[in-house]
């Protein structure tokens, strides 16, 4: 079978954007056509400023909401990306396959590091490499497809080309991967600025529709939509940037076309109604599922418990393999471990410690 992988970072809670250009797919389609993996990125959360508490707990939702939206561990494998060493084995490795340039180049380090220094903030080395750790993500497990929103098809060609430049260089160890999209929304815009995206870790609430809003704040959101000039509703995306994000959220919600939608309508305000009751249908079974999941955190717990360790089974042998094709020794057997009896209580404990480390050389 294909093998497909993507992933979620948990630097803000899930939008509208989130389910329709990404999450939907892979429960509609991916994880029945494909050995399909799904990821929260959690490590790629820490290249910027964060509270560690938030980063937990939105990696606990993302978990959550990733089930909720129909993901099926019978089906497609659900873990933590720092849960499978293999995600920082094998970044060194293809960080000393890519180049400066490579990574300067990159649209989201340009501008991210470039808000990060006018809020006052120094921008951690992280941000830079972080498309490796990326490309390490992909390419650890050998896939085929990686199902992406257009903001990070250039992340997916770093891939391509580090995959490849390794293969010529190494021998051949990695499967070049490709990026694929929907026909539909794969590109949901903020409601309050239709040319920028509708982003989980922008501060522009109004502009959002996250996914655990109420019924009644979706519709207030989507009725207070910006939209454009003159009163056609017409299907533009370079000069009807508004009007064309609801045809695009309607059509990604309902089924349709967004041109066929645009001469349905004869004002905004309908448009904007419709839009808006469009997706609270359409939310209303993910929240269902999501108070249903929450109320037993043991069953989320446990299916990351086993994704992680399906995971891990799948990316060692690459990883192991790509070690040995730059040269690195290969790990003697590690052998079983021995039962170590505990200290019977902490000062117990911390009196060893200070022995050990008060022993002279």
């Amino acid at each position: 079978m294909t093998r497909v992988f993507s992933g979620i970072k948990p630097t803000g809670h899930l939008t509208l954007g989130n389910y329709l250009g990404a999450m939907r797919r892979w429960a509609d389609v991916d994880q029945h056509q494909a050995d399909a993996l799904f990821c929260i990125v959690d490590l790629h959360a820490l290249t910027v400023d964060h509270d560690p508490a938030r980063v937990r707990r939105l990696s606990r939702q993302a978990a959550t909401l990733l089930l909720a939206s129909g993901l099926d561990p019978e089906l497609c494998t659900v873990f933590v990306q720092s849960h499978v060493d293999e995600h920082t084995r094998l970044s060194y490795v293809l960080e000393c396959v890519a180049t400066d340039g490579e990574m300067r180049r990159m649209i989201q380090y340009k501008e991210k590091s470039v808000r990060e220094r006018q809020r006052g903030g120094s921008v951690r080395l992280s941000l830079l490499t972080y498309p490796a750790l990326m490309a390490a993500d992909i390419l650890a497990y050998g896939a085929d497809e990686v199902p992406v929103g257009d903001d990070q098809t250039q992340h997916v060609e770093l891939t391509r080309d580090l995959a490849v430049r390794f293969n010529q260089r190494y021998g051949h160890t990695f499967v070049v991967p490709k990026a694929t999209r929907p026909e539909v929304a794969a590109r949901v815009m903020n409601l309050q600025e239709p040319t920028s995206k509708m982003g989980k870790s922008d501060d522009s609430g109004p502009g959002i529709v996250y996914l655990l809003d109420e019924p009644d704040v979706v519709r207030k959101k989507v009725m207070r939509a910006v939209t454009d000039s003159g009163r056609d509703v017409v299907y533009d995306r370079e000069a009807r940037p508004g009007v064309a994000n609801l045809l695009e959220i309607l059509a990604a919600c309902t089924g349709g076309n967004p041109e066929a939608l645009g001469g349905v309508y004869e004002s905004y305000g309908a448009l904007k109604k419709d839009t808006a009751e469009a997706v609270v249908e359409v939310l209303r079974p993910v929240q269902a599922r999501h108070k249903e999941l929450c109320a037993d955190p043991a069953y989320a717990e446990g299916v990351l418990r086993d994704g992680a360790e399906k995971a891990r089974v799948m990316a060692r042998p690459m990883v192991d393999a790509a070690y040995r094709a730059v040269g690195l020794l290969e790990r003697a057997a590690e052998p079983t471990p021995k039962a170590v009896s505990q200290p019977r209580s902490a000062s117990a404990s911390a009196s060893a410690s200070a022995s050990v480390l008060n022993v002279a050389p």
